[in-house]
């Protein structure tokens, strides 16, 4: 039964945003490990009393109860499962939580399920409280959320000739969506270089569980190369940037005035 013919629905869920809507109510937008980005509302969570208020902030995972609205959603019960209060503790934390949040916001459609994709979110914002590097975890879960939506970058042949990869120093095609070569470079108007030491790092990132990445040592070139690399990918791929990036550089350069 599709979730449109259903009149009640229990979702495991982590709220991505909520805005204000009407004089005490808030529109949500959840991702859910069921049925993948909803919006729904919660009617009545603004008010002094309301029981749900606390359980609805972005970033919680969730356990809710909705009913069909008049085209929409609508809160009835809402349980926390996990609210990452660490993460709300940091500044350069919420600030990489947030960004998780925006590029599932982004890059997913409503009403469209992707439970790996749900997967790999909770996990990586479970590491982000851990003592995981988050500079590894932000990484592992970009590459892992292109793999799953279909962007996997290229990166072992040469995306115009297909000839494998050599081991030198190559380019990255953000329109062609992988490494080209430099024999093929005048086919590839946006190709920017990087380095065969990036590359490698970004290969191991792609094929290779989170587990054999923590404690993995980058050096810091290599960490900013790489960081370069995959949010021009992100934005090109968005046709935007993607906000939060902002609040990460604010935060690392050491202005917390907000």
């Amino acid at each position: 039964m599709s979730a449109d013919s259903k009149r009640s629905l229990k979702v495991e869920a982590v709220i991505l945003q909520h805005s204000d809507w009407g004089e005490a109510d808030r529109l949500l937008r959840i991702f859910s490990r069921e049925q993948g980005k909803l919006k729904i509302v919660a009617k009545g969570v603004r008010r002094i009393r309301s029981r749900k208020a606390g359980h609805l902030e972005p970033i919680t995972r969730v356990s809710l109860l909705l009913a069909r609205g008049t085209g929409m959603w609508i809160v009835t019960q809402a349980e926390t499962i996990h609210p990452h209060l660490a993460l709300r503790a940091d500044l350069l934390l919420t600030g990489y939580a947030c960004y998780l949040t925006e590029l599932v916001d982004r890059f997913t459609i409503e009403e469209e399920g992707n439970y790996a994709l749900y997967q790999l979110f909770t996990q990586s914002l479970e590491r982000l409280e851990s003592s995981a590097d988050p500079y590894l975890v932000v990484r592992f879960f970009e590459i892992h959320l292109l793999d799953l939506l279909g962007y996997r970058p290229e990166l072992l042949n040469c995306v115009s000739c297909r000839e494998p990869i050599q081991p030198q120093n190559q380019f990255f095609s953000y329109l062609q969506g992988g490494v080209i070569c430099p024999k093929c470079i005048g086919r590839a108007v946006d190709a920017q270089p990087v380095s065969m030491s990036a590359l490698k790092y970004m290969r191991h990132m792609q094929r290779s569980q989170f587990e054999k990445l923590n404690g993995v040592y980058i050096p810091n070139e290599i960490r900013d190369a790489l960081e370069q690399l995959l949010t021009r990918y992100i934005n090109f791929l968005l046709e935007r940037q993607v906000n939060s990036s902002s609040f990460i550089r604010m935060v690392r350069n050491g202005n917390t005035k907000l």
